[in-house]
């Protein structure tokens, strides 16, 4: 069973920085693209940026310049670091690898 763990999410005051990790818990981690999705409140989950399994980035246009996403195989993990943070990123972000997700970590961007 594959499992996913986040953490770093939390409060932060508008124009603050966090970064997100993701640990999977898998034997092929780096044969396969992650992504990080995000849900606010009242809206759907969407996707905000993924990497490829040779390190390509993308992100959604309303992140970009901002958000930075990458991955450590060594460690099976993946990294979303988020800067210049905005009010309106206050969502719960989710990892996502293949079919599995992780249990979402909150970002809340309020002075």
């Amino acid at each position: 069973q594959v499992q996913l763990v986040e953490s770093g999410g939390g409060l932060v005051q508008p124009g603050g920085s966090l970064r997100l990790s993701c640990l999977v818990s898998v034997s092929d981690f780096d044969r396969y693209a992650v992504n990080w999705y995000r849900q606010a409140p009242g809206a759907q989950r969407e996707l905000t940026a993924y990497i490829l399994s040779d390190g390509t980035p993308d992100y959604t246009v309303s992140v970009k310049g901002r958000f930075t996403i990458s991955r450590d195989n060594a460690r099976n993990t993946a990294y979303l670091q988020m800067n210049n943070l905005k009010p309106e990123d206050t969502a719960v972000y989710y990892c996502n690898f293949e079919n599995f997700w992780g249990q979402g970590t909150q970002v809340t961007v309020s002075s």
